[in-house]
């Protein structure tokens, strides 16, 4: 496949920053026709913030999913902060989270007044283990907030158990895996509710927003609650009850989303011809392996190509390899700052050293631009540079 063949939407090649044709950037958002309809015919009519295109879009998420109740938010931050709230978690209540993740959802955790506690993760697939999850149940233990890191389904019947064991409540964090699967089920049907993201690099991006999934009638109500009050609800006792934060998105918001969610399916694929080109011309690569697949898992539409550089690599090596690759005009990035690593972890007890396997992990992944803009000799382009930074920083070919 050409990469003439990847370049026929109208928008293509029209997001290079600065108008600088030869920079390539990490993400580049799937827009076309559709979308710019969508918002332009919304831009026309009498109402754009919050509404009836936003109620369409939860809709049909919620059946895109086949979950009985979608409520969109902000961001997938404040997202899991209304869902704990919504499930009265606060002080006093531990939730244990993964440290290894590109986006910071977890801080929602310690917004709602909870304690995090963080368990290590599987070396492979970067998922929690559920063995270490275990290990950190305390009586103070409330929720168990594993993500899908990367694209990368967690193993979801292993944790089900464990919280059913203890009685736990699982929340998903699929902020970086929409279209992914495990044993067959699209992720996000997997926790008493899911978190989905729609800011970029995600395949379905809306700019900003997220969306909560679940099952549980009660939990979606308390969203909406905590989210926002509507105009016809001013008076009511129940509703009022509760301080609003505001939280919800714009039917502008809502459009765009709409319109990429009809389109999935093909963004999704389009994503996999890429992946596709990047593990050919990774071959070339000595050994470099394409990224980890785990046996349980039907399919991984990743948020980013996630390359992870050999144990003869430093953090400050792969740092040195994103600096040669930005000389180079190729936007690239550390996947991961681990959670427990960063200031206000640090004020709660955690240091280097805690969690070995997420630092081992994370100070070697970098991540490549993945989009569906690229041509082949882009990444043809990339994959040579990031092989000539690799000797550079002097570890040589790197391995995993």
């Amino acid at each position: 496949m050409s990469g003439t063949e990847l370049a026929e939407h109208p928008c293509d090649g029209a997001h290079n920053v600065e108008n600088n044709a030869s920079f390539i950037p990490l993400s580049d958002p799937d827009i076309t026709v559709a979308e710019l309809s969508a918002v332009e015919t919304l831009l026309c009519s009498s109402e754009i913030s919050s509404g009836r295109i936003t109620e369409a879009f939860e809709q049909a998420f919620a059946v895109y999913l086949g979950r009985k109740h979608a409520v969109a938010v902000s961001s997938g931050t404040i997202g899991l902060l209304l869902a704990l709230k919504a499930l009265g978690i606060g002080a006093g209540h531990e939730v244990i989270a993964s440290p290894y993740a590109f986006r910071e959802t977890a801080h929602a955790i310690s917004l709602a007044g909870a304690r995090v506690v963080f368990a290590d993760v599987d070396y492979w697939s970067g998922t929690l283990v559920p063995a270490k999850v275990e290990e950190s149940i305390t009586a103070c233990t409330r929720a168990i907030v594993a993500g899908n890191p990367n694209g990368h389904p967690a193993p979801w019947a292993e944790l089900r158990t464990v919280a059913q064991r203890h009685r736990l409540l699982l929340l998903e964090d699929s902020t970086e895996a929409i279209g992914s699967s495990y044993k067959g089920e699209l992720v996000g049907r997997f926790g008493d509710l899911a978190v989905f993201d729609f800011a970029e690099p995600v395949a379905l991006s809306c700019g900003e927003g997220a969306m909560v999934v679940t099952d549980d009638i009660d939990i979606a109500l308390g969203l909406r609650r905590h989210r926002a009050h509507r105009l016809d609800e001013r008076f009511s006792v129940v509703v009022a009850s509760t301080a609003p934060y505001q939280a919800g998105i714009s039917d502008l918001t809502a459009a765009l989303g709409l319109a990429q969610l009809k389109r999935l399916n093909e963004i999704l694929e389009r994503r996999r011809l890429i992946e596709q080109l990047y593990n050919a011309h990774i071959q070339s690569f000595e050994g470099i392996k394409p990224p980890y697949v785990g046996p349980d898992v039907t399919d991984v539409n990743w948020m980013l190509y996630l390359v992870q550089l050999g144990t003869r690599f430093t953090r400050s090596g792969r740092d040195a390899i994103i600096d040669d690759l930005r000389a180079a005009q190729i936007q690239s990035a550390a996947y991961s700052q681990p959670l427990h690593l960063q200031r206000h972890y640090f004020d709660l007890g955690y240091r280097r050293g805690d969690f070995l396997v997420t630092e081992k992990v994370a100070d070697r992944a970098l991540a490549l631009p993945f989009h569906t803009h690229l041509t082949n000799k882009q990444i043809a382009f990339i994959v040579e540079t990031m092989k000539d930074a690799s000797i550079n920083v002097g570890a040589g070919a790197a391995i995993y």
